[in-house]
């Protein structure tokens, strides 16, 4: 699914200064993994980089059922099942990389406090992903961010800021030796990542 930029896609329902969780306003209709988003009115936003994308049951306590026949499409068991669609939620969780300081300031640290709850969330623009990633001090908050997989998200991340850089090959290779400081210490994970660069 291609997302145009600066839409809408959902609303904070948690959050905390490290990150966001927000409910999509459409199921299975999410920012992909990596993707920059933010929330909050334009003079305080916080910016946030994707790093789980995840549908599940509104009712917690309640695992969905396997409800297709044979020789059923996905779009038969949900045409059949309309209620469906109303039972589930897709939600993304964020990791908070920046926020806008006094005067237009980016900022690439974690913000005083976090976004309010029921804040829309919007998938950023290319201006705003190459603003953020001109810099790439944040990088250390995604790599230790508590998330199923940081450095998936980092690469994911990357790769889609390489698209907007006038040269993404030199914004690659400047990537990597942002990635060599930070995990000079660990060769294997840092050689891994390095691969997951590639597009």
């Amino acid at each position: 699914m291609t997302m145009a930029e600066d839409a809408r896609v959902g609303e904070v329902v948690e959050a905390a200064t490290s990150g966001f969780v927000a409910q999509c306003s459409r199921l299975y209709e999410a920012p992909p993994l990596g993707a920059l988003v933010r929330c909050g009115p334009s003079a305080s936003a916080v910016y946030g980089v994707v790093a789980e994308v995840e549908t599940r049951s509104l009712d917690p306590g309640r695992r969905p059922m396997a409800v297709g026949r044979e020789g059923d499409t996905d779009d038969d068991v949900y045409r059949r099942n309309p209620q469906i669609s109303r039972l589930l939620s897709t939600e993304i969780t964020a990791v908070t990389v920046a926020h806008d300081g006094d005067g237009g300031r980016l900022l690439r640290y974690l913000p005083p406090s976090p976004p309010r709850i029921h804040a829309f969330v919007s998938l950023c623009s290319g201006g705003e992903l190459r603003r953020l990633s001109d810099s790439l001090d944040f990088l250390r908050g995604v790599l230790s961010a508590h998330v199923t997989s940081p450095d998936d998200v980092a690469a994911a991340f990357l790769r889609q800021a390489a698209a907007v850089h006038e040269d993404p090959e030199a914004f690659l290779v400047a990537a990597g030796r942002e990635l060599a400081a930070l995990l000079s210490s660990e060769i294997p994970r840092l050689n891994s990542l390095l691969k997951r660069l590639s597009p």
